[in-house]
Formats: structure tokens, sequence, C-alpha cells
């Protein structure tokens, strides 16, 4: 199909279907245009190659090219010119000459030709009366596989301005060859995965290649023979997530068993890591930041040192357990975790690794555990209908039980301490208050999850959302909200307090994931029911029987697998201005982009950019600037704060309302990140802490979220300047001893010429 693109211009149907073509009788596989977008070129699955004209030509239709003996991966016209290279997965490349230039097209009328295809008798394009048809010739044929090692060929990518074939295998290696002469330039494997796409940039010089066995991402500079990018992301289900306490960091484990570390700034993986044997259930960094913890099915618990990036602790349990869940307390010296087969909770020790204790109590897998932030009192939420609040102090006796309507999924603790949160199988979240025991309020979110339909469902999607639950609870840095994810594509924020919905993010719009749509496809839809459920059949009896999951009869080796969307892990970063989930989909981030909202604090008329400038022309630094935060425009307050001069700053801050405070502070925290004035930020921030910090400390919970991020704006400054000051320290050094060495060549020689001038006098 051709469609007209959306150009400079506003339409109305800016994305038009122009023509469809027909030729090939199996899927196109590949698609290449000639430089002036006259004709383009279709691969197919069936073994030929089709040139269509995307104009009306006289003297060009449609072609067919043939010689191939499998799937055909690339198709690609030469530079300005209709000559084409074809290359098949069995490894043979075709090189066909045209005999017509590009020039040589001649438009046709419309009733000579028309868009679709026009046929003669014989099946082949109707000749036009004094118009020569354009025809090709195989000038060459070449072969990849001149070894004898036969090996798939699954991806290609042509450069027309250097004449560079790029050719991927199924066993990870890549071919580089010149063209036409298809001299070998080099070949190296990248990987022991079949490659899956090949890119080049615009010059040439950087290739790209994608593996979507395990999803990796490599840019390789061919001249140079040099990396320019690696990144991969977890090949299976992402299970776990965790933001470091500065919020620069994130932490994910899968079910490919592997440990991945993000930087938040960058989105980028820095470090993997592979110890784990099974699935990663639960991941969590300490208080300080610089360690990671994680669980896994295959029966271990593992701590891992951020600073050399090893796996320097191993904690096991006396018998053989799959570990669901995990919690660090707020010291970092006790790790828990929950076992899904024996009931029990291992608690050890992070300083020697011993096995502290095992706690009892619960009759049904411990599904989720939850420390408390400002005391040692570990929160355990389990399917046996109850949350036990283990005190850590006390002998590690059961402190409290609470009761609970249906099994329990996820249990979380406000970051004051002083609110529990438990989401169960019945949909509902509940609030209670770990000192007295009671529960202060509930959510019913069923409503909310808004499930979609799967394909093999023989039920409506309103029937299926009935057993649908939140598997992830998450508070907001301020604890004013919560945010809940579950088995569906929605993840709702509540507001605690009202007890009310505050907004629903749709964390996916891909259709290729099972449960999207509430409703079946109706294409889909045959005489016997669904075509899912029809190709899920047996054969014998019943064409829509269903049996075990993963249980089927005939043959073995054939499995269909759609994934389902779902979130399976929330997060909120200390800094509060952002949060992550773990889905199908992958890793996402949200984050809070005030710039663009127009949100003015205590506005009246007098409030003008006019007046906040007249204010600072009188030099009244302190009236300016609580005019611009009245008015909560950015760039009007960063104008006004970087107009005071240094040396007022002290007696502004001084002068400041304590509701201005906080603003201020949470405008240089969030300024300080982006911004190269970092003396004259950081001189503000400390007025504003050593000035107002008794106040500030007495709302501490409200400034938490602001202080985080003005220590993760700092870290990251001091991560990137400590580099570039080690590199000048290391090159003043060596400046320094190359000139001690040449000074003392010098002095060497002078001591020579000075003896022998003795000697000859």
């Amino acid at each position: 199909m051709m469609y007209h693109a959306p150009g400079r211009n506003r339409e109305f149907n800016a994305f038009a279907l122009d023509k469809s073509y027909y030729g090939p009788f199996d899927e196109t596989t590949c698609i290449d245009w000639t430089d002036d977008s006259k004709c383009f070129a279709v691969g197919s699955k069936d073994m030929t190659t089709w040139i269509f004209g995307a104009q009306r030509w006289a003297n060009l239709i449609y072609y067919s090219l043939g010689g191939h003996k499998d799937i055909i991966v690339g198709c690609f016209f030469e530079n300005d010119s209709l000559d084409m290279y074809t290359v098949s997965q069995e490894g043979t490349l075709c090189v066909w000459e045209s005999d017509t230039e590009l020039e040589g097209l001649r438009k046709g009328e419309d009733g000579e030709t028309r868009g679709d295809v026009i046929k003669g008798s014989a099946d082949t394009p109707k000749q036009v009366e004094g118009i020569k048809n354009v025809c090709y010739s195989q000038r060459s044929k070449h072969y990849f596989n001149k070894a004898g090692d036969f090996n798939k060929l699954t991806a290609a990518a042509f450069h027309k301005k250097t004449h560079i074939l790029v050719t991927g295998f199924a066993s990870g290696a890549f071919h580089l060859h010149e063209l036409p002469e298809f001299d070998l330039i080099h070949s190296l494997s990248i990987s022991d995965q079949r490659i899956s796409t090949i890119a080049m940039n615009p010059t040439g010089d950087w290739i790209g290649f994608g593996c979507s066995g395990l999803g990796q991402l490599l840019v390789w500079e061919w001249q140079s023979e040099s990396y320019v990018f690696k990144q991969q992301g977890h090949f299976n289900n992402m299970n776990s997530l965790a933001y470091s306490p500065d919020g620069q960091y994130l932490v994910t484990g899968g079910d490919d068993g592997k440990v991945k570390m993000w930087n938040t700034n960058s989105g980028l993986c820095f470090v993997t890591f592979t110890e784990h044997s099974s699935s990663v259930t639960n991941v969590a960094f300490t208080s300080s930041g610089f360690v990671v913890v994680s669980a896994s099915l295959d029966g271990t618990v593992r701590a891992f040192d951020l600073h050399r990036y090893r796996n320097f602790r191993t904690m096991t349990s006396p018998r053989p357990a799959q570990f669901s869940s995990l919690a660090v307390d707020s010291s970092g010296e006790l790790v828990c975790a929950g076992s899904q087969d024996s009931f029990e909770i291992f608690l050890w020790s992070m300083q020697t690794g011993r096995l502290l204790e095992v706690l009892s109590g619960h009759e049904g897998p411990v599904s989720n555990l939850c420390f408390s932030p400002v005391q040692s009192v570990l929160a355990s939420v389990s399917w046996d209908k109850t949350v036990r609040l283990w005190d850590m102090l006390d002998s590690w006796q059961t402190k409290e039980t609470l009761r609970l309507t249906s099994d329990g999924l996820a249990v979380t603790y406000r970051p004051d301490g002083q609110e529990l949160a438990v989401a169960s199988l019945d949909g509902e979240i509940t609030f209670w208050t770990p000192q007295t025991g009671g529960q202060t309020g509930s959510i019913a979110g069923r409503h909310d999850l808004q499930m979609g339909r799967k394909e093999t469902e023989k039920i409506t999607a309103k029937q299926s959302a009935k057993g649908k639950s939140f598997t992830s609870l998450c508070y907001s840095a301020d604890g004013e909200s919560i945010l809940a994810g579950g088995q569906s594509k929605f993840v709702c924020i509540y507001n605690i307090k009202e007890h009310v919905l505050m907004k629903k993010f749709e964390i996916s719009c891909n259709l290729s994931l099972d449960a999207m749509e509430e409703f079946l496809d109706r294409r889909k839809m045959t005489e016997f029911g669904s075509l899912s459920l029809v190709d899920e059949g047996t054969g014998d009896g019943d064409g829509v029987e269903l049996s075990l999951p993963g249980v089927k009869r005939g043959d073995m080796s054939s499995r269909r697998f759609i994934p389902e969307i779902r979130v399976s892990s929330l997060c909120f970063s200390p800094t509060g201005r952002s949060w992550a989930a773990a889905s199908t989909e992958g890793l996402l981030i949200y984050s809070l982009d005030a710039s663009l909202v127009f949100d003015p604090y205590d506005l009246d008329m007098d409030v003008t950019p006019a007046s906040i400038r007249q204010q600072m022309k009188k030099k009244e630094w302190a009236s300016a600037i609580l005019l611009s935060f009245r008015l909560n425009e950015m760039p009007l307050i960063r104008e006004v704060l970087e107009a005071v001069p240094y040396d007022q700053i002290t007696v502004v801050c001084s002068s400041l309302p304590d509701v201005y405070v906080d603003k201020l502070l949470n405008f240089v925290a969030s300024t300080l990140e982006k911004s190269n004035h970092l003396q004259f930020y950081l001189s503000w921030a400390q007025c504003l802490l050593t000035l107002h910090g008794q106040k500030l400390k007495n709302r501490s919970g409200a400034v938490l979220p602001t202080v985080q991020q003005l220590l993760k704006s700092i870290q990251r400054h001091s991560d990137d300047l400590s580099k570039l000051c080690d590199w000048n320290i290391y090159n003043i050094r060596y400046a320094a001893a190359l000139s001690k060495q040449r000074g003392m060549k010098r002095t060497a020689a002078e001591s020579l010429i000075s003896i022998s001038g003795s000697f000859l006098h």
C-alpha cells in the first residue's frame, strides 16, 4: 500500500491511501525506493522481487525478478539508477542491471495505463506503441556460504553512496562487502544470537544491529572497529524495580535471572549482574544507596556492591526455598525474604550473611514484605488473609495481626511510617494505623482496572474484571496519594484522604499484547467461534476444547504465546518528581514537567511581569522574588534569582516567609540539575538550609522530596566534575613529570659541557 504522508500544510486527512499494488503471492519482507521516488521494489517470501512504478509510467508498470531459492531478505536500488541488488535467506546475492535509466521513464496517459496492474494476454505488461518497456538482466550472482558451513542470512542493509552491503546471520556474525565487485571488507561476530535487523547512518560510518532474542542493541563503527553503543534489556518479563535513595538510579529484576542498573537521566543500563540462576522476584536498595539486594526463585538472596560491581554476599535458607518477596530495613543491617512454598519468612544479617531467625505463623504463601521507615517493624502480607507486624527489637515476635476480607497481595508503609496500605484479591485497598491496628479507610478499585478481554476467554471483559486486583502499591513521596497497578493496562493514582481516583495512566497502546481490547476483534470471529480458540483446539471432538495451560496433544513442539499486559511493580522516586512502572511493555518512567503548566499562586491584579521587573529596578529583591513565585512562571523566577547580587543572598533568604522558603528551595533543587551556575545556586541552597533549617526539620515529611532532589542534583554534578578534575590532575602531574625529566636532561647536558670545557682548558 502506498500512502500520502503528512506534509507541512495541515490537512483534515493527512495520511491518505493513494494506491494498492498486487503482485507477490506471499508476505512481503522488504521494500526500497529509488533516489527520486519514481519507483519502489518489494521483496517477498515467495522468492521473488517486484518493481512497481510509484507514478503512472508508460514503460514500467510492474516487473518481477526471480533467481533465488529462498525468502528475500533485502532488495536495494543502486544510487541514482534502476539497477538492483537482491539478497535472499540462503545466502545469495543477485546483481540486476536495467536497460533504462531513471530519466528514461516515460509518463503514461490515463487511457494508456492506470495505477493498478495492467496485464496483457501472456500475463505480462502491455506494450505501449513506440515506447520500449524497462527490462532487467542478471549481471552476476554471488554466494556468502562459500566454506560450506550453512548459516541463514537474516538481515541486510545497503549504503548507496559508499556501496557497502552489510549482512547479518543467524549465528550473530556479520559481513561487510563492497558492491558490485563483492569484495569482503571484514567479517565479525558480535553476538551468539540471531541478528534481526540492521541499519546504517547517513554517512555510512556507523552500523546498528538489533538482536530480538536477547533484546540487544549495538552500534558498531566499522572503520575503527570499535563499539559506539551497547545496550541490552531484560529478554523476558520484568518482575520488580526499586529507586536508589537519591533518585538517580533504578534497579530491575526479571525472569531472565538478571539484575540491571539503569540511569534515570539517560535511560541507559550501565551494569548487569548475572549471578542468579532463576527468576529474580524482588529487588531493593539499602538506605546508603551503595548496595542492591535481590531475591530469586533459585533459593538465594544476593547483595551486590555498587562500588566494585560484585556479588559480595549470598544468603540461603537451611531448606531450599523459593523466595517471592524481599525487604531491607532502614539501617541496611537486616534482610528478610518470604518463601512461597514453606510460608516462612527468613531473616539474615547483612554484615555477616548469617541466618538470624525464621519467622513462622503465616498459613499461606507470603506475597509481600515491607519494613517501617521509622522503626524496626516488619509488615508481611499473605494469602491466608492476614497482615502480620513483627517487632525486630522484641525477639522477632508478632506485634499485631490485621485481618483482611480476602487474600493479601501487596503491603506498603507511608513514608512517615504512620499508615499502612494493603491490596487484596477482591480488588480493594485498605488503610490501617500500625500503632493501634485499626482500619482507617478503604478504596474499591476493581472498577478502575478496566481489564481487557483475552483472545482465549469465553467470558466478557466485564465478567473477567471481577477476578482482577491490584498486585503492586506505592505511596507518593509526600504520602498524600497512592499508586496502584496490577492485572491491567492502567495504573491508578488515588487521593488517600478523599478516597477518590485522581488519574489513570494507560501504560500501553500495543495491540499485539493480550487483553488490550475490551471486545473481541470481529475479523477473527467465525461460525465456530473465535479463531484463537479454534487454533487452541485439540482436534478431536469439540473444536474449541481447552486443556490445561501448556498441555497439548499432537505436535508437542507447537506453542503459541501472546504476553498479557500487566504491571508487575511500581515505585515512586524519593525526589517526588517521577515514578516508575515495570510492565509487560518494559520499564516506564513518568515525570512531572511543570515548565509548560501555568499554575499561579495567590494571584491578584498587581502581580504582572512589568511590576516584578519594576521591583528589580528598585533593587527590592525579596519583594521581586515573592511576586515572581505568585505568578509562578519559571523563566521569570530564574531571571529574578539570577539578578540578585551574590552578596545579597543571605539578606534575601532571611527575609522570606516560611511558605516561600519551601517554594524557593524546590525551585533551586530543580534548576540546579540543569543550570551551569553551580556555586550561585548552591549558595542559595546553603543559605536557605542554614537560616531556616530548624523550621524545615519540623515539617520534614513535606520537605524531604525536595531535599532528595537537591541531593540528586548535587551528586550528579559532583560525579561529572570529579571525572573532569581527576583527568586534569593526571594531565598536570604528567606535564610536571615530563618537565622534570627535561630539566634533569638539561642539567646533565650543562654539566657535561662544563666538564668538557674545563678538560679542554
